[in-house]
């Protein structure tokens, strides 16, 4: 049988540790970060390809998550909801730009790892039609342009009803048809946090394999359905202000109010931190 090694960083990779009491053994980066409410490993965007790559459909279930700018505000206001799932991921990665920014200025190395960008290298490098992969949320007709985009023909596709989070019978639904359909990965993309209620609920079971990926929109962004900020937008962290004028009825409250609170939050948690001598 061929034995599996997952791919270590450069300083003591083999030491794994908890960054909450309670949080599962599974962290292959001994030193990740706590940066404004939650756990972050620094890892680049190739670190957590490779990672993704090492994971087959005869590994245990284990889950990546992608905090943003939003999910940080949220985690604030609901920290007993976000931070339990958070906590059982197996790699929880930086998801933002402007979250990167801050986390410099704060001596934090995090490097901007987008699940939008993740799911894309995925499909274009690691799957082959050889692979079966489970989707979970998404729609129809976006699983049949990717079908048709990457000629994959091993997608298990299940679309779960709106107001996930308050159905715990829904959230356990989706986790089943995910064990009940294994799959090498898994994209969990029904937002925050019903897509890590689901990727907790699967740990939860103990019988679902593969990566599960809490990627949100980025199949609507893989299949062309929505178009993505240009490049040099990206680059200069303003992809916010393009998807802002993409989408102004739908976007405007997460981009103009919620999102701005981040920096408050930021100089608060700056304050905490020096404080502690940190």
């Amino acid at each position: 049988m061929e034995k599996h090694i997952v791919p270590s960083l450069s300083r003591g990779a083999d030491r794994r540790e908890m960054s909450r009491p309670g949080q599962k053994d599974w962290r292959i980066n001994p030193r990740s970060y706590q940066f404004i409410g939650a756990t972050f490993d620094p890892l680049t965007p190739l670190q957590t390809l490779e990672r993704a790559k090492w994971m087959t459909s005869n590994h245990g279930f284990r889950f990546i998550v992608t905090p943003n700018v939003d999910h940080l505000v949220r985690v604030a206001k609901e920290p007993e909801v976000f931070n339990p799932l958070y906590d059982a991921s197996w790699l929880s990665v930086c998801d933002s730009r402007i979250l990167e920014l801050l986390a410099k200025f704060s001596g934090i190395p995090l490097k901007a790892v987008p699940g939008s960008d993740l799911t894309q290298q995925l499909f274009d490098n690691i799957i082959t039609r050889d692979d079966t992969i489970t989707v979970i949320g998404a729609d129809a007709e976006i699983i049949e342009t990717v079908k048709k985009l990457y000629g994959f023909d091993k997608i298990n596709h299940y679309e779960p009803p709106f107001g996930l989070r308050h159905k715990p019978d829904e959230v356990a639904k989706a986790a089943a048809y995910i064990a009940d359909n294994p799959a090498r990965y898994v994209f969990i993309c029904v937002g925050s946090p019903q897509q890590e209620m689901i990727a907790k609920a699967c740990l939860d079971r103990g019988d679902c394999v593969g990566l599960g990926l809490c990627v949100g929109a980025s199949l609507d962004f893989l299949s062309g359905r929505t178009k993505r900020a240009p490049k040099w937008m990206q680059n200069i962290r303003m992809e916010w202000l393009y998807r802002l004028a993409s989408e102004p009825k739908r976007l405007w409250k997460r981009y103009l109010i919620e999102g701005p609170k981040i920096f408050w939050l930021w100089a608060k948690w700056s304050l905490s931190r020096k404080s502690r001598g940190a």
